[in-house]
C-alpha cells in the first residue's frame, strides 16, 4: 500500500517538535487524538507515559491536524488493553491522565465533553466491521435509564501513524458519574458501613489481578456433560492487589460480599425463591436491573453475555443496598457477529447456551433460567418488553439510531478501511463477510429487525394494563439515607418505566411542605434538602392518584 506522508508540527509544553506521518489524513468531522510516545513502545503492562493531545472544534465543524490541541494538552499513562482482542493488529488502549507535574498521579479532567475522570479507554473496533455494535448496546442500555459508558468517536495518530476510526469510551468505574456507588475505605468493616458499594463481575479468570471468589453452585447444564467448571465473581471494587495496596479489599469485605452473595444464590435455588414473604431472591436483587439486562442481553444477543464482561454492583444497605445488573459491556461480538454458540441466529437463546456448549469454561450462571420460573417475573419481563418496543427498541427509532452513526462515520471508515483493508476478509469471529461498509451496515440492521420480531412473541409471560399497574403498586419502596442530615433519594426494586410518581412531604403538623412530580427512570429520585425541613417527615407517595406507600424519613439539621 502506498502511503503518503504529510508532515505536521505540533508544539507541547516546551514547545518541542514533533512530526507527524500521516495518511492522506488531514482533516476529520471526528475529533482528533495525537499521542506521541516520545519513541516508546505502549505494551500490555505497564503503563507508560507519553503525551496526549485532542483536537475538538465543536459539532458540525472540521478539525484539522495541523489545529491547536483545544480539547486536551497533557500527560496520559498508556498500554495496551483487551483480552482476545489484543490479537488483532489494531490494539485497543486503556490510558490514564496524569498530573503535569507528578505523572505518577491521576489527574481527572473532561475529555469532548464526557464528564471529568482519570481512567479512559480508547477502543478498536475491528472485528465488528460496522464499528456501532458497542456503541448501540451503550445507547440502548442507557435510554433503558441505566449508567452505560459514554462514548465519543475519534481518529487516532500514534507517534506519527495513522491508526484508524476509534471509541472514547469511559471505563467502568465507582464514580459520582459512572457506578455512583458508596466509596469503600479500609476501615469500613462492619454496621451499615460494610454493606457496599461493591462492583463484581463475571468475566474469564485468565491474567485476573484483583481477585475473587467462587460461586456455591454449579451452571446449568445438560446431564452428564458437567466438567467441574464453576462461575467466579471476580472483584472489580474494591481489588485485591498482590502486593497489597492502602484501598484494597479488606478481609471483613471479602467476608461479607462473598456471603451475601451466597445468601442471594441460596434464596434463587431455595424451594420458596418467589415468595417475598418466606426469604425470596426479591429482597437481594434490583429485579428491573436483571429484568433489563435480560432483555437487552437478548435484543442483541451477545455471545458473551451472563459469563464474561458481566458487571453487576451493590451500594450501602442505606442506599438501597440490592445487587444490580451492569454496566453492560464489550458487545463486539453480538448482533449476529459471531460464527459460533448461535451466535448469528436470530431465533435462539443466549441463556440458555449451556445446553448446546457445555464444554466451554466460561458458563452462563443458573440465575437466568430459574429467574424465569417465577410467573411474576416472566409477567414483569414481558410487559418490560412491550414497553421497551414503544421506546427504546421500537425499529424506527434504532434503524434511525444505527443510520445517523454511520452518516458520522461515512468519510473516517473510508480511511479507516484504508488503513485496515479487511472489509473482504474473514476475522475472527465473523459470521458473514458482505464485502463492504454499507454491506455490514446493512446486515446489521436486517438481523437487528429479525431479531426483534422473533423475541416479540418469542419472550414467556402475560402482561396487560391491568397486571402492569398492580406491580407498579406492589412494588417496594426505600427512602435512604435514614436519617439525612441532606438529601434525601427514592428508590423502587422494580417499576415499569415511565410510570408518573407523585411525592408529597409532610410535616408532623400534617402540613404539607413539599410536592415532587416525576416519572421513574430506573435511577434513585432526589428529594432535595431545601425541600425537607427538619424533624420527623411523612412522604406519601402516589402512583396517578393511588397512595402506593408511606414513609418515615428523619430529617436532622
Amino acid at each position: 500500500m502506498k502511503f503518503c506522508t504529510t508532515i505536521v508540527y505540533s508544539f507541547l509544553f516546551a514547545f518541542i517538535p514533533f512530526v507527524i506521518y500521516s495518511q492522506n489524513f488531514t482533516t476529520s468531522n471526528l475529533p482528533i487524538i495525537i499521542i506521541d510516545t516520545h519513541g516508546q513502545t505502549i505494551v500490555d503492562d505497564p503503563k507508560i507515559i507519553a503525551d496526549m493531545g485532542m483536537i475538538d472544534n465543536g459539532p458540525g465543524t472540521i478539525n484539522k491536524i495541523t489545529d491547536n490541541w483545544n480539547n486536551y494538552t497533557g500527560k496520559i499513562g498508556i498500554e495496551i488493553r483487551g483480552s482476545s482482542s489484543q490479537m488483532y493488529p489494531k490494539k485497543s488502549y486503556g490510558f490514564e491522565t496524569r498530573d503535569p507535574s507528578d505523572t505518577e498521579e491521576s489527574h481527572d479532567v473532561s475529555l469532548l465533553g464526557l464528564p471529568a475522570e482519570n481512567d479512559w479507554i480508547l477502543y478498536a473496533p475491528y472485528s465488528d466491521k460496522s464499528m456501532l455494535r458497542d456503541v448501540i448496546a451503550y445507547h440502548l442500555s442507557q435510554r433503558m435509564g441505566w449508567y452505560a459508558s459514554r462514548f465519543r468517536y475519534c481518529e487516532l495518530v500514534v507517534d506519527g501513524e495513522y491508526k484508524g476510526v476509534y471509541i472514547l469510551l469511559e471505563k467502568i468505574k465507582r464514580n459520582s458519574n459512572r457506578v455512583n456507588i458508596s466509596k469503600l475505605k479500609s476501615t469500613d468493616n462492619s454496621g451499615d458501613n460494610v454493606t457496599g458499594g461493591y462492583i463484581l463481575k463475571i468475566d474469564k479468570t485468565t491474567g485476573t489481578i484483583g481477585g475473587g471468589f467462587d460461586s456455591q453452585y454449579q451452571p446449568n447444564l445438560p446431564s452428564g456433560t458437567n466438567q467441574g467448571q464453576k462461575i467466579t465473581f471476580l472483584y472489580e471494587y474494591p481489588e485485591r492487589n498482590d502486593p497489597p495496596k492502602g484501598d484494597d479489599i479488606t478481609p471483613e469485605q471479602e467476608q461479607y460480599i462473598q456471603g451475601f452473595m451466597h445468601a442471594f444464590e441460596s434464596s434463587l435455588k431455595g424451594s420458596n425463591f418467589a415468595d417475598s414473604a418466606q426469604g425470596g431472591y426479591r429482597k437481594y436483587i434490583n429485579t428491573a436491573s436483571f429484568i433489563d439486562y435480560f432483555l437487552l442481553t437478548e435484543a442483541v444477543f451477545n455471545v458473551d453475555g451472563y459469563r464474561i464482561s458481566t458487571f453487576m454492583h451493590k451500594n450501602k444497605d442505606s442506599k438501597g443496598g440490592l445487587l444490580t445488573m451492569g454496566p453492560v459491556w464489550d458487545y463486539n461480538i453480538s448482533q449476529g457477529n459471531a460464527d459460533y454458540y448461535n451466535g448469528n441466529k436470530t431465533d435462539q437463546w443466549a441463556y440458555r447456551m449451556n445446553y448446546s456448549f457445555s464444554t466451554d469454561n466460561s458458563l452462563v450462571p443458573f440465575w437466568w433460567e430459574r429467574l424465569l420460573e417465577d410467573t411474576r417475573y416472566r409477567d414483569e419481563a414481558k410487559c418490560r418488553w412491550i414497553t421497551l418496543r414503544k421506546g427504546a427498541f421500537y425499529t424506527d427509532s434504532l434503524m434511525h439510531f444505527i443510520d445517523s452513526l454511520a452518516t458520522i462515520l461515512q468519510e473516517a471508515q473510508n480511511r479507516n478501511y484504508q488503513r485496515w483493508p479487511i472489509l473482504k476478509e474473514y476475522v475472527w469471529p465473523n459470521a458473514v463477510i458482505p464485502g463492504s461498509y454499507q454491506g455490514e451496515v446493512d446486515y446489521l440492521k436486517t438481523w437487528l429487525t429479525t431479531r426483534l420480531a422473533w423475541l416479540d412473541y418469542a419472550i414467556p409471560g402475560v402482561c396487560d394494563a391491568l397486571a402492569t399497574e398492580n406491580e407498579n403498586k406492589s412494588s417496594q419502596v426505600y427512602l435512604y439515607p435514614n436519617p439525612s442530615s441532606g438529601d434525601v433519594y427514592i428508590q423502587f426494586d422494580h417499576l415499569t418505566e415511565n410510570t408518573p410518581i407523585t411525592a408529597e412531604v409532610y410535616n408532623m403538623l400534617g402540613q404539607k411542605i413539599a410536592t415532587q412530580s416525576f416519572k421513574w427512570t430506573n435511577t434513585p429520585k432526589l428529594l432535595p434538602a431545601s425541600q425537607l425541613s427538619p424533624g420527623i417527615l411523612l412522604i406519601k407517595l402516589y402512583i396517578r392518584d393511588t397512595l402506593i406507600s408511606t414513609k418515615k424519613v428523619i430529617r436532622s439539621n
